[in-house]
């Protein structure tokens, strides 16, 4: 059941971002989540087919977002956010293997845990296991009735050690990563999550928010 579920973007003007974000892919209206606040953030969160693509922008000093934003010289890829069935062996897998959880939560119909970026490589990584499978509470309330007719299909994520990040992600996700469509690639520099794939036609691929969005028509659901 693994499958990228949300991808984030970190980005410095949100409206802005968030906007063209809008326009170039016809989304709806997003939905700004309150509880971001929490993480000293704002944001919006659109919705794709039943996948999701969130844009967050600091609102004070020194959180997570901000500092990444820093030290990547401007808006990036932020975090990836899978789907799994089975969080709490997951979570046995994450603990042997000494990976440090920043935060957990545990709702009616979410469980969730955020892994360090410093422990998985190339982007904070959240595994998500929503009651039921087809729910999404980061999605906002009635987020079907939101949904544009294109998805989420997978990323691309560049990390300085291909093979010893892959084999910690696909122990920590249980699987292959070729389920949920991710790709890593070798990249000295470490940018992290630098392409977005979406399923649907939208003509040729374009740059926003530090990431690439390019497209693919055939693999849509």
């Amino acid at each position: 059941m693994l499958r990228l579920r949300q991808a984030v973007l970190a980005a410095r003007d949100l409206d802005a971002v968030a906007g063209e974000l809008s326009e170039r892919l016809g989304l709806r209206d997003p939905f700004a989540d309150p509880g971001v606040g929490h993480f000293g953030l704002r944001n919006a969160v659109f919705c794709l087919g039943d996948t999701f693509l969130e844009v967050v922008s600091p609102v004070q000093e020194n959180t997570a977002a901000g500092r990444l934003i820093e030290r990547r010289g401007g808006d990036c890829g932020y975090m990836t956010m899978f789907q799994l069935d089975d969080l709490p062996a997951a979570r046995e897998r994450v603990r042997s293997l000494g990976i440090r959880e920043v935060f957990e939560v545990e709702l009616e119909d979410m469980r969730e845990v955020h892994l360090h970026p410093g422990d998985m490589r190339g982007a904070i990584v959240s595994l998500s296991e929503p009651a039921p499978p087809e729910a999404w509470r980061w999605g906002g309330p009635d987020w079907a009735a939101r949904s544009a007719p294109i998805e989420v299909l997978g990323a691309t994520i560049a990390v300085a050690d291909r093979e010893a990040v892959a084999a910690r992600w696909e122990t920590v996700l249980g699987s292959s990563l070729e389920p949920a469509g991710i790709e890593l690639v070798a990249d000295p520099g470490e940018r992290g999550l630098v392409e977005i794939v979406i399923g649907g036609d939208h003509g040729a691929p374009f740059e926003l928010g530090g990431v690439r969005f390019s497209f693919n028509q055939e693999e849509t659901r």
